[in-house]
């Protein structure tokens, strides 16, 4: 590993001037954030022998999924688990770039990347490479050569898109009119969950009235909506890329005293498992909910271990178990169990 290069080029060094230099490094700080980038920054006296990881994630305040997987990363990653990490945020790909051009002449170990778009990260990946750092994906998928990371530990968006469509096509409605709300557009959960509803009603003839992005955000959903019902325009679904615009969706539904969930006018589906939407389910006031499992700090850790210990990966990419949840069978259990 690079760590450890630098460490016995250091100490070649000193046996050759006779001179004890054991310097800290002389971290430097990150980067002012953006409007939507925040960056923290470690305390400058680094314990020795700990592992640099620089950790590239969305905002945590994108959606309740994002605050628990933010949450899991920095409770694992921490110095008592021999860790010295630094964590950027944006919602912006050319944000997310620059901040990990930056851990790379950092020089960091390990560099762990959410992306925000799946383009564009050829390049500071293979800079990356080229330093000796080895990336690890978790949460989403990038288009890039599976040469330039180590491994990916994600959810697979295609087949939890795949698995709401078909869970929709099984409740056999009438009629199928549906209000789409995207998620931030680029992003693998959006190109997924979107796929799975696109190729359905492609194939069964669904009419998809609008299909607009909220952005994974609550406020953006309800004006998608209410500007349909302003209009006058027929719908019975909702089809939300994740929890929150599933809320906002309700919010406008609820103004207007539009019926929602189990047997009522419109049905409702959300992606995430955020535990109040689940209760949702189980009061029957939404219908469905796709699990994204947030929890991926011990899988890259176990990898991280492997690589320092100079043994292959046997799976390159790690596909999250995750499933759907029905309102008719949501107990008490599955909110407490899967809830986030």
């Amino acid at each position: 590993m690079k760590r450890k290069l630098l460490s016995a080029l250091l100490c070649a060094s000193m046996v050759a001037v006779m001179l004890v230099g054991c310097g800290s490094g002389d971290d430097k700080k990150a980067d002012e954030p953006k409007d939507d980038q925040q960056t923290e920054a470690p305390a400058d006296d680094e314990e020795k022998g700990s592992i640099k990881v620089g950790i590239i994630n969305n905002d945590p305040n994108e959606s309740g999924y994002r605050t628990a997987n933010d949450k899991d990363l920095k409770e694992f990653f921490t110095e008592e688990n021999g860790y010295e990490a630094s964590f950027a945020y944006s919602l912006k790909n050319d944000e997310q770039i620059a901040a990990a051009q930056k851990f790379v002449t950092d020089g960091v170990d390990y560099l762990l990347l959410s992306a925000a778009d799946t383009a564009g990260w050829d390049s500071v990946l293979q800079d990356a490479k080229d330093a000796g750092i080895q990336v690890i994906l978790f949460d989403r998928t990038i288009d890039a050569s599976e040469d330039l990371y180590a491994a990916s530990i994600v959810s697979d968006m295609d087949k939890e898109g795949e698995t709401a469509a078909t869970w929709l096509k099984d409740q056999a409605l009438g009629e199928y009119n549906i209000i789409h709300i995207q998620g931030v557009m680029g992003s693998a959960a959006q190109q997924g969950r979107t796929k799975g509803l696109d190729d359905m009603a492609k194939a069964e003839g669904w009419n998809i009235i609008t299909q607009q992005t909220a952005e994974w955000n609550a406020e953006k959903a309800q004006q998608i909506v209410q500007s349909e019902i302003d209009k006058g325009t027929k719908f019975n679904v909702i089809y939300a890329e994740n929890d929150d615009m599933a809320k906002g969706a309700v919010a406008a539904l609820d103004k207007a005293n539009i019926t929602h969930g189990v047997g009522k006018d419109v049905v409702i589906m959300g992606f995430d498992c955020n535990k109040w939407a689940l209760e949702e389910l189980l009061n029957k006031n939404w219908n469905y909910d796709g699990q994204c499992n947030p929890f991926q700090a011990k899988y890259i850790d176990e990898i991280i271990k492997k690589l320092e210990n100079g043994e292959e990966i046997a799976e390159k990419t790690i596909i999250m178990e995750e499933k759907g949840f029905d309102a008719e069978e949501i107990t008490q259990e599955d909110v407490d169990t899967y809830g986030i």
